[in-house]
């Protein structure tokens, strides 16, 4: 049995902005922030009354979903004809079909504009922000620009347009996601990968890969890139196309750019992880390790030995480093040295490190492990070996300092041969 996902209900950031004025323009209300209720609906009655789209969007089916709030609790297993709806917040819903030779994996939120009128939208926000203070969460400042623009009618809304729906896209591009929000909001949720222009797929940690309803143009998924880029202070370009970006959420999001390394458009994969370590006891659940072998390596670990994790791509092998690292003493002091960061430790007295390749001079992980040598760590970390910083970690422990690394290696042999070859 896996570990009960928590449900987290996606956070924007707040922040100021100050300009120059002699007027400070009043907030609006938090019902007025944001158009569709936040907070999850016990019924499925409750979420189409407070979700006309989710109404909408039900009746076009041949049969209900069945309206789950805990898939732990409520739901035996997957079956060949699983068909539930389960909320995500922020009056989002995923909706689940397995009866298909592909399972289907339904985003359902309000109706997208198009997408002229929210760069006119963005036009007009830009011109307002010109000569009045704003000051108070993100999300309030541009809600109050939204209205203001809307009532001085720089944007012309038509009859069928839903306002409140224009107002959802408009906050979820300017302090979400974009299309994405949804997917990160998922907790059952491991992986969200894109191939090039077309459908989004995920894996669910319950019902494997699935086909989603998100259809993207070229354009669509490099303004995403691009802005995702820019917002983390990394470089995307033709000739820095392949960059790995950490999420607040701690989710991995890495991007390859430009058709002329990916034939098919844009790519992006996006690896979530749980934002709490998990503990060996949930591995012993789980039957990742018997409790024999824990009492083990929780003996090992308390004598100072160094390990290596290793498995195949999505085996689990960092959830597992995470979880060992539990059995270091609290008060040890501990360097993690990664490309992008994904130990999460509980430690107090934990340096976390990184490398920098695309901004100023290059810091690779060979440069950063020799600088922890001189650091006098109890127990170094290294995110995973790939090439020569696996010398310097052999190095390292002859030298009498524990080291924990990950590897890509399905078996002991597989093993020893890429660490007896060149990188």
């Amino acid at each position: 049995m896996q570990e009960k996902p928590k449900l987290n209900l996606p956070k924007f950031s707040g922040f100021k902005i100050s300009l120059f004025s002699k007027k400070e323009e009043q907030l609006p209300k938090e019902e007025d922030v944001w158009p569709f209720k936040r907070t999850v609906c016990e019924t499925l009655e409750e979420a189409m009354a407070e979700h006309p789209y989710l109404k909408a969007y039900l009746e076009s089916l041949p049969e209900k979903p069945k309206y789950i709030l805990n898939l732990e609790l409520e739901l035996e297993g997957p079956g060949q004809d699983t068909n539930i709806l389960y909320p995500l917040g922020l009056g989002i819903y995923a909706h689940i079909d397995i009866g298909g030779e592909i399972g289907k994996y339904n985003i359902i939120e309000p109706q997208k504009p198009d997408r002229q009128l929210l760069d006119e939208l963005e036009e007009a926000v830009a011109t307002l922000v010109k000569d009045k203070e704003y000051s108070g969460p993100k999300e309030y400042v541009l809600a109050s620009l939204f209205n203001q623009a809307i009532k001085k009618k720089l944007v012309k809304l038509s009859k069928d347009i839903d306002e409140k729906a224009v107002l959802y896209h408009f906050l979820r591009e300017k302090i979400g996601h974009s299309f994405i929000d949804g997917f990160l909001a998922d907790p059952w949720l491991e992986d969200v990968s894109i191939p090039g222009e077309g459908k989004v797929f995920v894996y669910h940690k319950m019902f494997g890969h699935l086909e989603t309803n998100v259809d993207v143009s070229k354009d669509e998924i490099n303004r995403l890139l691009k802005n995702i880029s820019e917002r983390y202070g990394k470089v995307l370009s033709y000739t820095h196309p392949i960059i790995d970006i950490h999420l607040p959420d701690g989710s991995r999001f890495n991007i390859v750019y430009g058709e002329d390394i990916s034939l098919r458009g844009s790519n992006f994969t996006i690896r979530k992880f749980p934002k709490e370590p998990i503990s060996v006891a949930q591995l012993i659940r789980w039957k990742t390790l018997s409790p024999e072998l824990g009492a083990y390596l929780w003996m090992l670990f308390e004598i100072g030995i160094s390990a290596m994790v290793c498995g195949e791509t999505a085996s689990g092998k960092t959830t597992t480093l995470n979880a060992l690292m539990g059995f270091i003493s609290s008060d040890a002091k501990i360097i993690s040295i990664e490309e992008t960061p994904e130990v999460n430790l509980f430690h107090k007295n934990w340096i976390r490190e990184v490398t920098r390749l695309h901004t100023g001079a290059p810091v690779t992980m060979f440069d950063l492990l020799k600088a922890a040598l001189r650091q006098r760590p109890d127990y170094i970390i290294v995110g995973e070996i790939r090439g020569e910083e696996g010398r310097v970690a052999f190095q390292a422990i002859e030298t009498g300092h524990p080291v924990i690394s990950t590897m890509h290696a399905g078996t002991l042999g597989q093993l020893f041969q890429r660490l007896t070859s060149y990188p």
